[in-house]
């Protein structure tokens, strides 16, 4: 029965979410085909290139352990973006992960650049092991920007993780200046040096932080014990 009660949380959780989304003329969908996502992200005019951890070429993602969002407005023009993906890091952490780089390719020794790496200095990292959900490629298009649109996504995604997965953790690494804005939602903890990244075939220099809810926080959350 416990199961059952679940499962109906989880579905009102995300309904509430699809159901803000409506109001303001969004239609979400969620997708598991990479190589689709990448196709439709790839030519968002103003979105930046999708990492390589949710790029088949660079990081194939087993069925079922990935799922992709979008929204689009009325016209089915996409106003938004995100990706998730599980990683198994029952024998790992999420630091170690991050810096032997597997977290961006799946396999580091024929992808990865001699310059690239990756630094974790946040000291909570260590301690993020077992399932854990990794969020990203959060994008909402300009003009829908400032409406809580990003609040929608982060929710929205949550539940589906929970439903998919029910991760021991969900994390996401994201720029001091989001955290600063109040744009990242529903995360319970945050800490600098989460991924101090060089990726050079990619162009990517980044210094983010790591934010995270474990997995009860993440339970909570969605039973209404909690609040975004």
């Amino acid at each position: 029965m416990k199961n059952v009660v679940n499962a109906l949380q989880v579905s009102r959780f995300i309904a509430a979410y699809d159901q803000a989304a409506d109001q303001k003329g969004i239609k979400i969908s969620v997708g598991f085909d990479f190589e689709e996502y990448v196709s439709i992200t790839s030519v968002l005019p103003t979105k930046g290139r999708t990492y390589p951890n949710f790029r088949p070429d660079r990081s194939p993602i087993v069925p079922g352990y990935g799922y992709w969002i979008i929204g689009v407005n009325k016209d089915d023009d996409v106003v938004l973006t995100e990706a998730a993906r599980l990683y198994d890091l029952s024998e790992s952490s999420f630091s170690h992960h991050l810096e032997s780089l597997k977290a961006f390719y799946g396999d580091p020794a024929i992808h990865a650049h001699p310059r690239d790496r990756c630094v974790c200095k946040a000291p909570s990292a260590k301690e993020i092991t077992g399932r854990v959900a990794y969020h990203g490629d959060r994008w909402v298009r300009e003009d829908f920007r400032g409406q809580g649109i990003a609040k929608i996504i982060a929710g929205t995604a949550r539940g589906v993780s929970l439903s998919m997965w029910s991760p021991d953790f969900v994390c996401g690494l994201v720029a001091r200046r989001l955290l600063e804005k109040g744009s990242v939602y529903g995360y319970a903890h945050h800490e600098p040096g989460g991924s101090i990244l060089q990726l050079v075939n990619e162009n990517i220099v980044d210094d983010d932080w790591l934010t995270w809810l474990t997995g009860d926080e993440l339970r909570r959350l969605v039973s209404g014990a909690g609040s975004l």
